[in-house]
């Protein structure tokens, strides 16, 4: 039997069909992480699609990439075009011309809000500043092992983004990365990370605890300020320096144990920090800044050591829970309103190597029943002790 000329090119087609019709409407079922060709004809060996700008720059998939020293960034997106998942190509034939996209380039996807997820292929090696900055639909993001650098807030205001996994390649963790990433609630940090910088985690209202890992050497301003929801944190053994306000107004945080290896703790570093309930300063912290421990209303104790030699100012302002402090003999000035409104300090022993009381030290404090002023000091500033009932 003869089969139809017609019935035999259809069955034959049949497959290619039903490939075409079931593929390319979908980006989530899009091949990632390949290498597309781009015709001159402004086709895509993939079927996605292109719109070339010039030589150096074009959208594929509504995504823009441009040519920079020989290589591929993501440098943009289609605003009207773009929603949903963003698959980046690793290596694009453009213009007879073979590149490898080696990065997010700065703003890449900035207030892309239709942006949902991401998949970045090995071939990127670093992510630019504000690169996903006020994405608020990205909920997760897998940073591959060949990133060695994210730019400074690239994450900023991604409210949604839940956890993130920061590859061992990564060496730095740079200003603002995750500021106000409201709902981030876990986060890896690798042992990889020397530093850790200012607003770093600012504002991540559901972090729980935070591990800072041995390698880290500072911690940068504001890292962790407002991290209302944190109540631990684990603080590396090469940690010299906490920044400004580090800590400042994380509520809930009932512990914090500062390594030998600090040298210096600066201004308002765990202030408002409510629920803070005893802290050890070790013998490598020379000074504590001014307002440290700032209206820590349930400090009830702390142990300075004896290599401190100056409390700054308002270092313990509004303590109300502190009940007594040892002063260390190696403090040699108290600065202004050092522990005024420390209405539960009962008493207090000034040691011999203390020359001068600043203005307000002791005001308001209306438990103290006793003090010891010692023969070395020389000058007792105005209201120090106004308020003591």
């Amino acid at each position: 039997m003869i089969m139809n000329k017609t019935l035999f090119y259809y069955l034959l087609t049949l497959p290619v069909l039903l490939l075409t019709a079931c593929g390319g409407g979908d980006d989530d079922e899009k091949e990632s992480n390949s290498s597309v060709v781009i015709s001159e004809d402004g086709k895509t060996s993939n079927g996605d699609r292109v719109v070339s700008i010039d030589d150096k720059n074009f959208y594929l998939d509504y995504i823009k990439y441009s040519v920079e020293e020989g290589h591929l960034v993501v440098s943009g997106y289609d605003t009207a075009g773009f929603s949903g998942v963003a698959n980046i190509v690793s290596q694009i034939k453009y213009k007879g011309n073979d590149y490898e996209v080696l990065g997010i380039g700065n703003s890449a996807f900035c207030e892309c809000t239709k942006l949902s997820s991401i998949t970045i292929p090995n071939s990127v090696n670093y992510i630019g500043n504000h690169a996903f900055d006020s994405c608020t639909g990205l909920t997760t993001i897998t940073i591959p092992n060949s990133v060695t650098t994210i730019g400074e807030f690239a994450f900023d205001q991604c409210s949604n983004l839940t956890s993130i996994t920061i590859p061992n390649s990564v060496t730095s963790i740079g200003d603002g990365i995750f500021y106000f990433c409201r709902n981030l609630s876990s986060i890896t940090i690798p042992n990889s990370i020397t530093s850790i910088g200012n607003f770093c985690f600012s504002n991540c209202s559901s972090l729980i605890s935070i591990t800072i890992p041995d390698n880290v050497t500072t911690i940068g301003g504001n890292a962790f300020r407002n991290c209302s929801n944190l109540t631990s944190v684990t603080i590396g053994n090469s940690v010299k320096y906490i920044g400004k306000e580090a800590f400042d107004a994380c509520s809930s945080l009932t512990s914090a144990t500062i390594p030998n290896s600090v040298t210096f703790i600066d201004d308002r570093a765990f202030r408002d920090c409510a629920g803070l309930t005893s802290i050890t300063i070790p013998k490598s912290v020379t000074s504590i800044g001014n307002s440290t421990f700032c209206n820590c209303t349930g400090l009830a104790s702390t142990s300075i050591s004896n290599s401190v030699t100056s409390i700054g100012d308002y270092a313990f302002w509004g303590c109300t829970g502190l009940s007594s402090i040892t002063i260390p003999n190696s403090v040699t000035s108290i600065g202004n309103h050092t522990f005024q409104n420390c209405s539960g300090l009962a008493f207090i022993t000034i040691p011999n190597s203390v020359t001068d009381i600043g203005d307000y030290t002791f005001a308001s404090c209306t438990g103290l029943t006793s003090i010891n002023i010692p023969n070395n000091l020389t000058s007792i500033g105005d209201y120090a002790f106004y308020g003591c009932i």
